[in-house]
């Protein structure tokens, strides 16, 4: 059986194990993209810490055994009133990480729906998170959850010094 609890600054050397399971998962499927951090853990002391003491940050574990198998960050976040668009708050996930022997379990659901409940004390009515379309394990989780495709980021992968007539 697992628990999810606040994390903790204790917590550091766990974070870091189960982030970085899905960095790596992230390097290997974009390595265009995403790189080997110079140093490991990717995430430093200071950097976990503030987010720890940061009223606008949830940073919850799951943990089995003492052992910590589960990551999710989220952060209170507010869009900027602007002409042609909304000013509103909303909750922004990410990461959200379950070591691969863990999952299945309902661990990331338990996650989700304590960001969910902070969400809703908080009485913001969206929470948002971005997914890489490689992931299609996280996709489908985030859609059995409820989540829908909010937007799309597109690309096209060139070559300097070839033109593509796309006409």
């Amino acid at each position: 059986m697992f628990a999810i609890r606040h994390a903790t600054l204790e917590d550091f050397d766990g974070i870091s194990q189960v982030l970085e399971e899905v960095d790596a998962l992230h390097r290997d499927a974009l390595p265009y993209i995403f790189r080997m951090p110079p140093a490991l853990p990717a995430r430093s002391l200071e950097e976990v810490a503030e987010m720890l003491n940061d009223s606008n940050h949830l940073v919850l574990v799951a943990v089995i055994d003492s052992q910590i198998v589960g990551v999710n960050i989220a952060e209170l976040r507010s869009a900027p009133d602007m002409p042609i668009m909304m000013p509103r708050q909303y909750v922004s996930i990410g990461p959200i990480a379950v070591s691969s022997a863990f999952q299945a379990q309902g661990i990331g659901k338990a996650l989700m729906d304590r960001v969910i409940n902070w969400a809703t004390e908080k009485q913001i009515t969206q929470v948002e998170l971005n997914v890489f379309e490689f992931n299609q394990k996280a996709i489908a989780f985030y859609e059995h959850l409820g989540f829908t495709t909010l937007s799309r980021k597109m690309q096209i992968q060139i070559c300097v010094g070839n033109t593509i007539d796309v006409s």
